[in-house]
């Protein structure tokens, strides 16, 4: 076994050990783990499909905003919109084909400022801004489903040219630093036939998918760890066996050798 201490041998058995080790630790229970997160949505979502929209006044406190606890909630709204503080993500694909998606403020009756993503507009690229249907004046009532931010970390947020604030993420705190409005953290994503709605955003994560691709992909992980292994041990196995080939036929051949000298 001493072939083992060779460098490149060495190399070899780091190299997959540190695939298995990393294989069992870190991406099947990352695969897992996203599984058990999309699990836990899909059910919020089939919760909220059983619950009847309640007032988004008495589901989100002021100031917090929408968090984990109230996501997916169905919930509505009377107000007025606000959209010269319109924003639009970009870079969104809808049935495969480039679009955005549309956010407006609405200011309740009580006062507050609440982010409506209005839902998303086909465009001819993922750069373009097309047009699309102002919302309505005046005041009125919106049902919707409760989302929390998706925040830019880079805050790559800039205005466009004609006034409209360009997002990639759907993120209420750079609607307020570019507005000065006092939105709150999160957003109402509306229903179909909602006024000022476009084309909704499907709700996600899709009811109809695969219901177990993150768990396959885990378990997936896990036997490449093992089939990993499974080599290692044979190649270990197929080295053994030819040294010791080797050395059966070194013998034979130093045998016949003697016996060459002897006669």
């Amino acid at each position: 076994m001493r072939f083992l201490l060779r460098p490149g041998w060495i190399a070899l058995v780091v190299v997959v050990i540190g695939f298995a080790v990393a294989a069992f630790t870190l991406l099947a229970p990352w695969q897992f783990g996203r599984e058990a997160v999309r699990d836990a949505q899909q059910q919020a979502i089939d919760a909220s499909y059983a619950t009847p929209p309640a007032p988004f006044e008495e589901l989100v406190a002021p100031g917090p905003g929408v968090d984990a606890s109230t996501e997916w909630r169905q919930a509505t709204v009377t107000g007025t919109y606000l959209p010269e503080a319109e924003a639009v993500v970009r870079l969104r694909v809808v049935e495969g084909k480039p679009a955005v998606d549309v956010l407006t403020p609405l200011r309740t009756a009580s006062g507050r400022v609440l982010l409506v993503d209005r839902g998303t507009v086909t465009a001819r690229s993922g750069a373009d801004v097309p047009a699309y249907p102002a919302p309505p004046a005046g005041p009125v009532t919106l049902t919707g489903r409760l989302r929390v931010d998706q925040p830019d970390p880079e805050d790559r947020s800039t205005p466009g040219p004609d006034g409209r604030l360009l997002l990639y993420t759907a993120d209420s705190a750079a609607v307020a630093r570019a507005s000065g409005l006092p939105v709150e953290p999160g957003r109402l994503q509306l229903s179909a036939d909602q006024p000022g709605v476009l084309t909704p955003v499907q709700v996600a994560p899709e009811t109809g998918g695969a219901p177990f691709t993150n768990l396959s992909y885990a378990l997936q992980w896990i036997t490449f760890g093992v089939i990993a292994l499974f080599a290692l041990v044979y190649f270990v196995r197929l080295e053994l066996l030819q040294r010791d080939g080797r050395r059966r036929q070194d013998k034979a051949e130093l045998r016949r050798a003697l016996a060459g000298d002897d006669g």
